[in-house]
C-alpha cells in the first residue's frame, strides 16, 4: 500500500474499522490542518478515543506506527492546504516557539528524513547516469520550484552544451520549449506542494515521446512519480506561505557535483576555459580589501 495516501487508505479500510477508529478517522479527514502536528495522546483527546485507539488505528492502516501516520496527515496538509490555511497553520505552530530557531530545527529535521528515509542511493546513482549520456537535458520547475530549475541549470550549463531550463510561464509555451524531444534526451520536472500541473503534464509529455524522465519531489505519493523513470525524493515542510526547499537544494548540490565527478577531465578543461574568460572580462572582484 506504500503508493496509497492516507485518504484512499482510509477509504479501503474502513469496513474493518471499529466505532471509535470511525470517529478518529472522520476526526482526521474534517481537521487534518490540526491533526497533523498532535501527539497521539492530544490527537486521541480531540478525537474523543483513547491514545491507543490512535496507536492501533496507525497499524490498522499498515503504517509502521503513529510516527508515520503524523508524516501521511502532514502530506495531506502540504497537498491540499491553501496558501491562507497554511498561514494560519504557522501561526499557531511557531506561537511557543520562536520562528528562527522553530524553522532551522524544522530543516534540520527534514535533512535527517531525507538521509534516512527519502532519496534512495539507487535512484540518485540511476539520474546521474541518465544525465551524463543524454544528449540533451531539459530543466522544468514551475512557481518556487522554477528556483531550482534555475539553479541546476545554472551549474549543467558548465558541464554541458545542449541544457535548456524550460520556461513555464504558460502550458502552451512550456510545450512549445519540448516538442521535439526523444528518446535521446531527458527531462527533470521538479515539484513541491501544491503540485504544478504544469510540471506533471510536462513530464508526461516528455515520457510519451520516449524521453528519459527525473521527478525531484517530496514523497512517492506525489503525482509526477507516475511519469518518471527515475524518483528523487527529498523531504519539504508548510512554513507559513511557503514550502522549505532544503532538501531538494541540498539534493541539486549533490547531484551536480555528481556529475561533475563523473565527468571530471572534460569539466577541467571547461572551468580553465571559463576561468580564463572570466578573468578576460573582469567577471569576478579579485580585491581581498
Amino acid at each position: 500500500m506504500d503508493s496509497l495516501n492516507l485518504l484512499q487508505r482510509i477509504e479501503q479500510k474502513s469496513s474493518g474499522f471499529s466505532k471509535g477508529q470511525k470517529r478518529l478517522a472522520q476526526y482526521i479527514m474534517d481537521n487534518y490542518d490540526i491533526a497533523a502536528y498532535l501527539t497521539a495522546s492530544k490527537l486521541g483527546k480531540e478525537a474523543g478515543v483513547s491514545e491507543s485507539t490512535v496507536v492501533r488505528f496507525a497499524y490498522q492502516l499498515d503504517y509502521d506506527g503513529y510516527p508515520d501516520l503524523q508524516k501521511a496527515i502532514q502530506i495531506i496538509v502540504k497537498t491540499n492546504s491553501n496558501s491562507i490555511q497554511r498561514m494560519s497553520l504557522s501561526s499557531k505552530r511557531y506561537e511557543e516557539k520562536g520562528i528562527l530557531k522553530s524553522i532551522l530545527y524544522t530543516d534540520s529535521e527534514r535533512l535527517r528524513d531525507t538521509i534516512h528515509n527519502g532519496v534512495d542511493e539507487g535512484e540518485f546513482q540511476k539520474a546521474v547516469d541518465i544525465i551524463n549520456k543524454c544528449h540533451r537535458l531539459y530543466i522544468l520547475g514551475a512557481r518556487s520550484a522554477a528556483y531550482l530549475a534555475g539553479l541546476m541549470g545554472y551549474y549543467l550549463k558548465m558541464l554541458f552544451d545542449d541544457v535548456i531550463i524550460v520556461d513555464a510561464n504558460s502550458t502552451s509555451e512550456t510545450l512549445e520549449q519540448i516538442y521535439n524531444i526523444g528518446e535521446d534526451d531527458a527531462m527533470i520536472g521538479i515539484t513541491y506542494p501544491r503540485y504544478s500541473k504544469r510540471t506533471i503534464l510536462a513530464l508526461q509529455y516528455a515520457k510519451n515521446h520516449g524521453a528519459k524522465t527525473i521527478a525531484l519531489t517530496d514523497n512517492m505519493q506525489s503525482p509526477i512519480t507516475d511519469y518518471a523513470d527515475c524518483c528523487l525524493i527529498a523531504r519539504s515542510d508548510v512554513m507559513t506561505i511557503i514550502d522549505s526547499l532544503v532538501c531538494p537544494l541540498s539534493l541539486v548540490n549533490a547531484l551536480v557535483t555528481a556529475v561533475a565527478l563523473l565527468r571530471k577531465e572534460d569539466v577541467e578543461k571547461r572551468l580553465m576555459a571559463l576561468e580564463e574568460l572570466w578573468n578576460e572580462y573582469d567577471v569576478y572582484n579579485r580585491s581581498l580589501s
